[in-house]
């Protein structure tokens, strides 16, 4: 699997990988890229800190945040070391260990949003700050699996980034699986 590239364009060829843990298995609906210190909705955007550290490199180490104190984030750092870039991963699909994700997300029944939101796809992979700077790439733990590629691509601007530049915020660097229901806000994409 190719990380080493621009992270605009690595973050596209994720969509169909899959993410392993222990008996789950999911599949990469939805990303979004964000590229260092230039780019102002990035977490590495005033520099290296103690919390943003893994972004850094090397390529394919998982980045793991907390968001608003409630949610995990999982991001797949990319590009060449000491960049800083790094993938969010937005929507999964259950691959398999539906039984898993249901009782980590303490949901009833599968739904086709299950997983449609990076603080849901942590959730389903029961991870936490441990799995900051992991290598996605070596075997056990979490991993980063080669699947099919969508047949359709879907791009749009990336959501909840009020707070960067006008122009950061229009960069079309959403992408999604054209045919899957794992994907928010959909309407606000276009065919790729």
């Amino acid at each position: 699997m190719n990380l080493a590239g621009p992270v605009w364009e690595v973050a596209p060829g994720l969509l169909g990988a899959r993410l392993a843990r222990e008996d789950v298995v999911l599949r990469i609906t939805e990303v979004e890229a964000y590229a260092g210190p230039e780019d102002s909705a990035s977490h590495a955007r005033h520099g290296r800190t103690a919390r943003n550290a893994p972004m850094w490199g090397p390529p394919g180490r998982a980045y793991l945040y907390f968001c608003y104190g409630v949610h995990w984030m999982l991001n797949v750092v990319t590009g060449p070391e000491g960049e800083a870039c790094a993938v969010l991963i937005r929507g999964v699909e259950v691959v398999s260990g539906l039984e898993t994700v249901l009782a980590r997300r303490k949901a009833a029944r599968p739904t086709p949003q299950l997983c449609a939101g990076p603080g849901k796809v942590a959730q389903a992979l029961g991870l936490d700050r441990a799995f900051d700077g992991h290598d996605l790439l070596a075997p056990g733990g979490l991993e980063l699996r080669p699947g099919p590629p969508p047949a359709r691509i879907l791009t749009g601007p990336r959501l909840g980034i009020a707070f960067a530049t006008p122009e950061d915020q229009a960069r079309p660097w959403r992408f999604a699986d054209g045919d899957s229901r794992a994907v928010l806000q959909r309407t606000a994409l276009l065919p790729r």
